[in-house]
Parts: C-alpha cells; structure tokens; sequence
C-alpha cells in the first residue's frame, strides 16, 4: 500500500472510537465470531521510518554504518537484526553509547503517521475483535520505549535487553537478544502468557530478521504481513503492505482477519476517522493513498474525535 494519512497537528493522537455496534452490521458483512487476537510488530520501519543503528549513528557523529552492517552479514557472523548489538560490544566507536544516547535516539525517530490513532483504535476494538498489541524489535529496549512513549505502554514494548556498568554506564552485556529466531521465543511467550491460539496471532515486519517469525507464524496458521518489498518476505507474508502511514495495516487486517469483504465498509471507517482512501493499487501489493478529509463522523458508536 501506497498511503498517506494525516498527522495532528501536536503530533498527539486524535481520540476516536472506532468499534462499531455488531447489531448495526448486515449479517453478511460479519464473516468471523468477534475473536481476542495478538498484533505483534516490529519496529524500525514498520512503525517508523528511520533504522535505530543508523539515527544513533547520525546522532554520535559516526560514519558508515550500513557499510559496518554489510560487512558483519557478509562475514555471517551476527544473526540478521542484531548487528547494532554487536557493534554496541564490539566496535571501539560505538562503546561510547551509554543508555541516556540510546534514549536520546528513539526521540529523534521519526514515527509513521497517525501511529497513535490507530493504537487508540486497536484498543477500543473493531467491529467485536479485541486486540493486544505488543512491539517486538531487536532494537534496544531503550530506544523503542522512548520512539513510542505516550503511544505503546513500555510493558508492551520487548526489545534487546543491555547491561551496564554500574559506574561507568559502559554497555557490557545482553541479557536478551531480540533478532532472528529470539523473535520466535518472544512471541512464544506472549501467546502463552495471554492465552490466544496461533491462528489469532498477527505479526508485521519489514525485513530479513522477521523471516523466521514469520515462518513461524505461518506454519501455526496464524496471519503475517510485510511493510516493504524485502524479497525474503514478499515469499512468505499472506499480505504485503506499503504505506508512510501506520493506519494502512488495517486493510489486510479488516479484510482477511476481521472478514471484511466489502471495501467500501474500509472507506467509510477512514472517512469517518477524517481519512480518504484516494488510491487504492492492489496486485500482489496493496498501494493506497490516503488523505484527510473534511467530515468526521459524529456517530457515538464510530467516530475520530
């Protein structure tokens, strides 16, 4: 998906509800029993734009990062996702980052937009569903919960878990590396903890360390989305989705999980967040294009306030 969604103008979320009576709904157009699912993400440009290593790079004055990363893939000495990491341990110039650098980076991210209405969405539901969302990115902890502070709860936040000196600050160990397959043992243990079958577990990434999450995923019949054209996940998502706004997950989500068939139901959910679905490509890959509008609904049961 192509999209473009409106930001409010503090950058704050704009507070709607958006779960609609399921008495108002033909009977045809509610495919599935309203069902608790876990939405599962991942975070460097899924929910944002930016890489984490390449904002802390930027930020410290610290050249050739992507290069420093190609060059650890090439050699296959980390597991895909956690190069940061290593050069946080490893790299003389980066063992200077301390946790107050990692902070200071994740408020320098730049967030898609309107990530904030569509959390407060997915908490009031839609159309029944229930949604537990949780963020799980081999990213520093630190750096995600700061991107994300006023926006996702940092409970529902996982990400790699560093130890540091005492004194110093200095990072000297890992304590929880959230890349590659340790994706698969987070997610594991959320679906366990909150007690939701696989086949209600949605996840969405965007690159190669989402491979074996995704595999996973699909393999206990659970719903993946891709939010890029990575060639390793374009093979195994069921949905791939490219957009500069957070709200574009919900159209796979609302078609194929939630049983919406009708795209004009989508339509008219956006148009009644102040959204416009303006474009709307779909082959393999959604494209859509969205913009603000003018009408906002003022229905209690389905409005963006």
């Amino acid at each position: 998906m192509n999209t473009t969604l409106p930001r409010t103008e503090n950058g704050t979320a704009t507070k709607r509800v958006a779960s609609e009576r399921r008495s108002e709904q033909p009977e045809s157009a509610v495919a599935t029993r309203p069902k608790h699912l876990l939405l599962a993400s991942d975070f460097d440009q899924t929910l944002s734009f930016n890489d984490t290593g390449v904002e802390l790079s930027d930020m410290l004055g610290l050249p050739d990062f992507e290069q420093r990363v190609a060059g650890l893939a090439s050699s296959h000495l980390v597991q895909q996702g956690g190069e940061l990491t290593y050069l946080l341990l490893h790299d003389p110039d980066y063992r200077q980052v301390r946790r107050e650098h990692l902070v200071e980076a994740g408020k320098r991210i730049r967030l898609k937009k309107n990530l904030a209405p569509l959390m407060e969405l997915l908490m009031e539901g839609i159309d029944g569903h229930r949604f537990t969302f949780f963020v799980v990115s081999a990213s520093p902890e630190e750096v995600v919960r700061s991107a994300l502070d006023g926006i996702v709860a940092p409970e529902n936040i996982v990400g790699t878990q560093l130890n540091y000196h005492p004194q110093s600050g200095e990072i000297t160990s890992v304590s929880q590396l959230t890349a590659g397959y340790g994706k698969v043992t987070v997610l594991t243990e959320l679906q366990e903890r909150l007690g939701i079958p696989w086949d209600r577990v949605v996840y969405m990434g965007d690159g190669s360390s989402d491979v074996h999450v995704m595999l996973h995923v699909n393999s206990c019949d659970g719903y993946t989305i891709a939010l890029s054209e990575n060639r390793h996940l374009a093979q195994i998502a069921r949905r791939t989705v490219l957009s500069d706004n957070a709200f574009s997950v919900l159209v796979p989500i609302l078609e194929d999980v939630v049983g919406w068939k009708d795209r004009a139901m989508i339509r008219e959910l956006f148009e009644k967040c102040g959204l416009e679905v303006q474009g709307w490509e779909r082959n393999q890959v959604d494209r859509l294009t969205i913009l603000p509008t003018n009408f906002v609904s003022t229905s209690p049961e389905m409005r963006c306030e």
